[in-house]
């Protein structure tokens, strides 16, 4: 059969998939999991495997690729998620492994899956535009917002700014990063974190409304000194 290879962003994780017992497959940084594909779940972006390892099942979700069922896959440089929602498959994973889906000899992999669930990668390199500040006594520009996480905590605002990363279906959302040109990139303050149901393309311009929440911890490494939350987007 052919040996396929999942790179992944190299965290430290006890994995207990479905079948097994928390913690009685244990994983470390840069141990590996190999397994047979069960199942194979395409949906827009990702491909969902599901593994048949020696030690149990688990699910594990790679950027679309031509997997078959029967094929052997190696997972490297585990990164899990908990309590994962995929609405594109109307379902919640107790635990499942993201990644990158490589083949041998190309130790990067087409895409790093760990980055892209992580929501903070680096902002696609689109010309940034100087973008109007919206109007109103709850508008502000996406650096005010950054340097007034104090005064602006769990506060409703609206920003207008161009969309210069998007990042679907991350724990039951979509994730965007937002620039107006304000800011500077020496600081991050040119740049927002936006946590919405809504879709964008790279390149729009976007008007947000959202809560502001500061020092967000969601889990697995995931913390963030501010971003906006419950978003709404209007073009």
């Amino acid at each position: 059969m052919k040996r396929l290879f999942v790179f992944l962003f190299p965290l430290v994780f006890i994995l207990g998939p479905a079948g097994t017992r928390a913690g009685e497959l244990v994983l470390s940084l840069g141990s590996s999991l190999s397994g047979t594909v069960l199942e194979v779940k395409d949906v827009p972006n990702y491909t969902y495997l599901l593994l048949r390892t020696t030690d149990g099942e688990i699910w594990a979700a790679v950027s679309t690729a031509p997997v078959q069922v029967g094929a052997d896959v190696t997972i490297v440089s585990l990164q899990v998620m908990d309590g994962f929602e995929s609405p594109t498959l109307n379902r919640t994973f107790d635990r499942i492994v993201f990644g990158g889906l490589g083949v041998p000899g190309d130790r990067a992999g087409h895409h790093n899956m760990a980055a892209m669930h992580a929501a903070t990668g680096k902002p696609a390199d689109v010309a940034e535009a100087k973008v109007a500040k919206a109007t109103g006594s709850d508008a502000r520009t996406v650096a005010e917002i950054v340097a007034g996480t104090a005064a602006l905590k769990d506060r409703l605002v609206s920003v207008r700014g161009q969309v210069a990363k998007f990042t679907p279906d991350v724990m039951g959302k979509n994730w965007i990063h937002l620039r107006d040109g304000t800011g500077s990139a020496a600081d991050g303050s040119n740049d927002v974190l936006i946590v919405t149901a809504d879709a964008a393309g790279i390149g729009d311009v976007v008007l947000v409304k959202g809560v502001v929440r500061t020092d967000r911890d969601l889990g697995s490494g995931y913390a963030y000194k501010v971003l906006i939350e419950d978003a709404t987007l209007q073009k």
